[in-house]
C-alpha cells in the first residue's frame, strides 16, 4: 500500500494497486475507486485533515481513558 497527500486540496489517497480506477463511489468525504473488475484500488479521503481526526477521535479517547486508570 502507498499513500499520497495533496495539501492544496487536503485529500489523502490510499493506493492499493497500480491499476487505473474505472469508477468511484462516494460516501460522505470518502471515495472508493474500483477497477473494471470492481476490485478496490484506491480510497480517496476528502477534507482529510478533519476527516482523519474525526475517525481517530474515538480511538484516542478510548486510549486516554485506559491510560488514566
Amino acid at each position: 500500500m502507498k499513500y499520497e497527500y495533496d495539501s492544496e486540496s487536503d485529500a489523502l489517497m490510499l493506493i492499493f494497486s497500480d491499476e487505473k480506477p474505472e469508477f468511484g463511489e462516494q460516501s460522505g468525504p470518502v471515495i472508493n475507486h474500483y477497477n473494471k473488475n470492481e476490485e478496490l484500488v484506491e480510497i480517496e479521503i476528502l477534507d482529510a485533515s478533519k476527516t482523519i481526526l474525526d475517525l481517530l477521535e474515538p480511538i484516542l479517547s478510548s486510549k486516554r481513558k485506559k491510560i488514566k486508570v
